[in-house]
């Protein structure tokens, strides 16, 4: 393991069992003498901009376009009717959205110019809470307000709800009508019709493009009548080809009904490829899912609601409506034929466990045993042992509030938090599955590689997608701080890793991979990232070559951006 000038560190996959003892070792120890807890999570600022950024370094034009960014801003709203209401849980900072122009040189030898602007979305939302002093909308973790009784909530759930959609950014979604004045492209970017925000329920938020506006929600059941569940994927997915867009919604009650559908990208219509109901099938919480070349692939896992999903109205939010984990409730599996309306075509199952994020799926033929060839399902999937994870994500332990990040390692303890990348190998049956058959069969993991070697909020070569690939960006954690301290390059083939690391204190978010056009390999591009200096409390845009991982180029900002979710680069090019 090797630290060179740049940041960059190498490990050989013999580094595995050293780094995950120094992990612990490093939580136990120099968590907090080392890594300078992030403040100023209340007031994170919002700039509708323009912002010229200081760059320093070499952007290349080839990633010239808009850098859509989203996540939570501000945990707290002052002055209302109740005092200050602080938000609990990470997933339900209220929405800030962020866009960053990356103009190439109008001359050969000039330099690449960065333009930042952000919006926060969920104005609505904040002066509700400040109207009446706490938060009635369903939340993701939000904590029960102890002067609040269990009938005020009860009421609440008569009072206009408000969506804070800060998850995902979208573009180019078919089937809904746009909402902007004239529907033109615009902006550092070309093809970029719509932008929409998501997250785990059944709204979409679409936002403008230029000025980052919110523009209104739109239900799922726009699109087609029998999407009416409350639930739904933040990570929808795309056919890279015909630009098709797949999710699926949950409706909860006396029973579950899993609906996946199809929204056809050419003519706007949409097709429910399956409705999944089963007398053990229960509501889960499930952040993303697979697509492959012939098929939806729908990983039910561990993170059960209780009372049929009932139990979400009943405490007002998804985490504490979730059911203790419990290692006997395997994850579920349905493979969805989504070219021949074949509805469910197989069914299998994998031990107990849990994942937000899927990195990427893809069908191989191979022979088996008898010499016969079948189709054999490949899915990657940034893995957790138990759900766990989700209880390290409240504001009081990323900042460490009163000792709660050493309260919870110390209670959950490092292996359950860990994530690994891990491939679920399935081969297709050569004949339709009954129930039964479905039942019995079982999914294989066939490869895991364990953090520091692998990193969450995962991203590929977007050629890639769908097909077999080599190497994944994701953030990772050497176990430095309480959030992410480092961009890791994984070698799916060597199992080996290269780190990108700042000094202290500085914590990346997603990566996101930019191609070279024409790249000679799949590693030929960039990786965007944007970093918060905890210590300054500014942020930078981070360019690195994604071959090396060594830092080409910056982004100044003289002020702190808030650490997001997920992001989208729509190109120039």
């Amino acid at each position: 393991m090797a630290l060179n000038e740049s940041g960059v560190i190498r490990r050989p996959i013999d580094t595995e069992a050293q780094d995950s003892k120094q992990q612990r070792q490093n939580f136990e120890t120099a968590l907090y003498k080392e890594w300078p807890n992030h403040a100023g999570f209340e007031h994170l600022d919002e700039h509708r901009g323009p912002v010229k950024l200081l760059v320093k370094g070499n952007i290349p034009s080839f990633a010239a376009g808009s850098l859509y960014r989203t996540g939570p801003g501000q945990s707290a709203v002052e002055d209302t009717a109740r005092g200050t209401h602080y938000v609990s849980h990470w997933f339900d900072g209220f929405a800030h959205t962020h866009k960053f122009d990356i103009l190439a040189p109008e001359e050969d030898g000039g330099d690449t110019t960065v333009i930042y602007s952000s919006r926060r979305q969920s104005e609505e939302h904040v002066a509700a809470i400040k109207k009446i002093g706490w938060r009635h909308s369903t939340s993701f973790g939000q904590r029960a307000d102890p002067c609040v009784g269990r009938f005020a909530k009860f009421m609440s759930f008569f009072k206009p709800h408000h969506e804070n959609n800060s998850v995902v950014v979208l573009t180019n979604v078919p089937g809904l009508p746009d909402k902007r004045p004239e529907n033109t492209t615009t902006g550092h970017r070309t093809g970029t019709r719509n932008v929409y925000l998501s997250t785990d329920n059944d709204a979409l938020q679409e936002i403008d493009p230029d000025a980052l506006e919110p523009l209104g929600y739109t239900k799922q059941v726009a699109l087609h009548p029998d999407l009416k569940g409350p639930l739904s994927c933040a990570h929808a997915q795309r056919d890279p080809e015909t630009g098709d867009y797949f999710n699926f919604n949950i409706e909860v009650g006396r029973k579950t009904t899993y609906r996946v559908f199809r929204v056809n990208a050419a003519v706007g219509t949409t097709d429910i490829l399956a409705a999944i109901t089963e007398p053990d099938l229960a509501p889960a919480y499930i952040h993303s899912f697979f697509l492959t070349e012939n098929y939806v692939v729908l990983c039910v896992p561990s993170s059960h609601y209780g009372w049929s999903g009932l139990k979400i109205l009943w405490e007002n939010n998804l985490l504490d409506a979730l059911k203790p984990f419990d290692k006997s409730r395997r994850c579920k599996w349905f493979v969805v034929d989504r070219r021949h309306d074949k509805g469910v075509v197989a069914r299998f199952s994998t031990p107990a466990g849990f994942f937000f994020h899927s990195i990427n799926a893809f069908e191989k033929c191979e022979k088996d045993e008898t010499g016969q060839e079948r189709t054999v399902l490949n899915m990657d999937l940034t893995m957790y042992e138990t759900t766990d994870i989700m209880l390290g994500l409240y504001y009081d332990v990323i900042l460490d509030r009163k000792d709660a990040a050493k309260a919870y390692w110390e209670k959950w303890g490092h292996q359950n938090l860990a994530t690994r990348h891990a491939r679920v190998r399935f081969p297709m049956p050569t004949c339709p599955q009954t129930e039964h058959e479905g039942a019995a069969a079982e999914g294989e993991e066939v490869l895991s590689i364990p953090s520091p070697h692998s990193g969450e909020l995962s991203t590929i070569h977007p050629g890639k997608a769908g097909k077999p690939y080599r190497y994944v960006y994701g953030a990772g954690s050497r176990g430095l701080s309480t959030f992410m301290d480092s961009i890791v390059k994984t070698d799916l083939k060597t199992r080996e890793a290269v780190l990108w690391s700042g000094p202290p204190a500085h914590s990346p978010c997603e990566p996101i991979f930019v191609p070279r056009p024409g790249g000679a390999s799949e590693d030929d591009g960039v990786v965007l990232t944007v970093v918060l200096d905890g210590t300054a409390q500014r942020s930078y845009l981070l360019c690195l070559d994604a071959a090396t991982m060594e830092e080409v180029g910056r982004a100044e900002a003289d002020f702190a951006i808030g650490i997001g979710f997920h992001g989208h680069h729509a190109s120039a090019l």
